[in-house]
């Protein structure tokens, strides 16, 4: 979705907004608290089709020491191939406030977007820093945040870009730091939610000599081309709070659906939501990128539900299921379809979001800047060719078990080839390529700890049963993405800090082996 004047993720937001809503609305979403300050990334995964991908953020004000101190590191840019002498600057932290001599490491591994600092002073994983004596890293992504090895991000260069360099970055980060810092035989312990999730699922499995244990939050290890059962989650989620609530959401899909067959009805459409200028579908691209910026709000919502990533700065992290369940149950706003509009339009309030640009044609000149100042370089761009080259993960329409319509998997495999010129055909043996390079769900290691929750729809795609006694799952019912990572609350389900404790004592018991 493209914001009029304002470039994605990462962008100075105009908080003045000139957005219709009724003081029903108003009132019903009250107490929804909306923050203005950092974008997240250590607990990501791209499904940022939603508002919430536009929040704005600023550097974290430190204030355990030096932690926020951004360090650099000399990476190789190609780890498997001896010729290229290529190097490049790869960002880092460190939080030694904790550490002791016969302690731990800590690494915590960044995903696809800009590193945050915010992670060096808070989360769970500090809290078992402090207990274990661990020293503490953030290592940012290649190609993400400030870490860049190229000097665009054309086609060409994306080529360094992959699961597998970025592996090999951390294995040598972590053998040259070992040396230079003199940590000798101390454990190393590799963290990550979501994607990075993976990474540290998949860094213990591929370097087990460097690797002692991982901790993998959220992590989808099983790569598919499509990935309807994300929104089958999405449903039971929101039946969890409203069993109504999914099938008013379908409704006002499905009477949205209906509606754009009908060039009659665009003007209405154009103000109900917003839109930037007069409503045009000229190919089922624009209608499927119109219908899946909108049902990204639930999405994205869901996706988060009651997470506590205030510390981190986030937008709109009290926009909760409960409150989209209850505007989509509230008459007061109208049919369904209007409640849908009206919905939209609080989030774009939320959000700082003047209007709605829902061209796919514009989208598609974002996604094709290959310049580091392009508007999809804080991580759209980049995070789109790992789908198309590795993952897909594409959260489709395709199943009738879930409420939305109108975005099938063929609108996203077609993206890959208008972004990247790759084919339907690649993309397909990409993905089989990395569940026979991975394992897939079938991971075969040991001391990885593997949480998720029930709430969760990446949990679909992750290990939710023990593999064995060495590779033991945390399938933490109500909860959402992640959601173990964040710093403990008060409002905490009962569960999650049995779960927080449970992971701990695995970290224990396999720092003593």
């Amino acid at each position: 979705m493209k914001v009029n004047h304002m470039p994605p993720a990462c962008f100075s937001v105009c908080v003045n907004m000139a957005v219709q809503r009724s003081e029903s609305l108003r009132s019903l979403l009250s107490s929804v608290t909306v923050f203005l300050l950092l974008s997240l990334c250590v607990c990501a995964e791209a499904r940022v089709k939603g508002f919430g991908k536009f929040s704005e953020g600023q550097d974290p004000e430190c204030t355990t020491g030096g932690v926020c101190e951004e360090l650099w590191f000399t990476q190789k840019l190609d780890h498997f191939n001896g010729a290229d002498s290529r190097q490049w600057k790869q960002r880092f932290f460190v939080n030694e406030a904790f550490s002791r001599p016969e302690g731990p490491v800590f690494l915590m591994i960044g995903g696809e977007g800009p590193a945050n600092a915010a992670w060096m002073q808070n989360g769970t994983w500090l809290k078992y820093a402090e207990r274990l004596g661990a020293l503490c890293f953030m290592l940012e992504h290649r190609f993400y945040g400030k870490s860049r090895p190229t000097s665009d991000l054309s086609t060409g260069n994306l080529r360094f870009l992959s699961s597998r360099q970025a592996l090999a970055d951390l294995a040598h980060f972590l053998s040259v730091t070992a040396e230079t810092r003199g940590l000798g035989d101390r454990h190393w312990v590799a963290f990550g939610g979501s994607y990075p999730g993976s990474l540290a699922a998949w860094s213990r499995l591929k370097y087990p000599h460097l690797i002692h244990g991982s901790v993998a939050t959220s992590a989808p290890v099983h790569a598919t081309v499509n990935f309807p059962e994300y929104l089958e989650v999405v449903r039971r989620s929101l039946a969890s709070e409203n069993a109504d609530c999914p099938k008013i959401v379908e409704e006002a899909s499905n009477t949205l659906v209906k509606l754009l067959k009908d060039p009659e009805t665009y003007d209405n459409i154009t103000n109900d939501f917003n839109l930037c200028s007069k409503l045009q579908i000229q190919t089922e691209m624009d209608s499927a990128y119109f219908l899946e910026t909108l049902a990204g709000n639930f999405m994205d919502v869901v996706q988060y539900n009651e997470d506590n990533r205030g510390f981190e700065g986030v937008t709109g992290t009290n926009i909760t299921i409960k409150v989209l369940c209850e505007a989509m149950s509230d008459s007061s706003l109208g049919d369904p379809y209007q409640r849908y509009a009206a919905v939209a339009r609080f989030m774009m309030e939320a959000f700082s979001v003047k209007c709605l640009d829902v061209s796919f044609n514009s989208y598609l000149k974002e996604m094709t800047n290959a310049s580091w100042e392009g508007p999809a370089a804080g991580g759209g761009r980049q995070w789109v060719y790992q789908t198309c080259t590795e993952f897909g993960f594409y959260q489709s329409t395709d199943s009738p078990d879930q409420p939305f319509s109108g975005f099938p998997l063929k609108y996203h495999v077609q993206q890959c080839a208008d972004f990247f010129n790759v084919s339907a055909d690649q993309l397909a043996e990409a993905v089989a390529e990395t569940n026979e390079y991975y394992g897939g769900y079938n991971i075969r290691s040991s001391r990885i700890v593997l949480p998720n929750g029930s709430i969760d729809p990446w949990h679909a795609l992750g290990v939710t049963q023990d593999i064995s006694p060495e590779l033991p799952a945390v399938f933490i019912k109500g909860t959402a993405h992640c959601a173990n990572m964040y710093p403990a609350r008060s409002e905490d389900l009962p569960q999650l800090p049995l779960a927080r404790d449970y992971v701990f004592l695995f970290l224990q018991k396999w720092l003593n082996q």
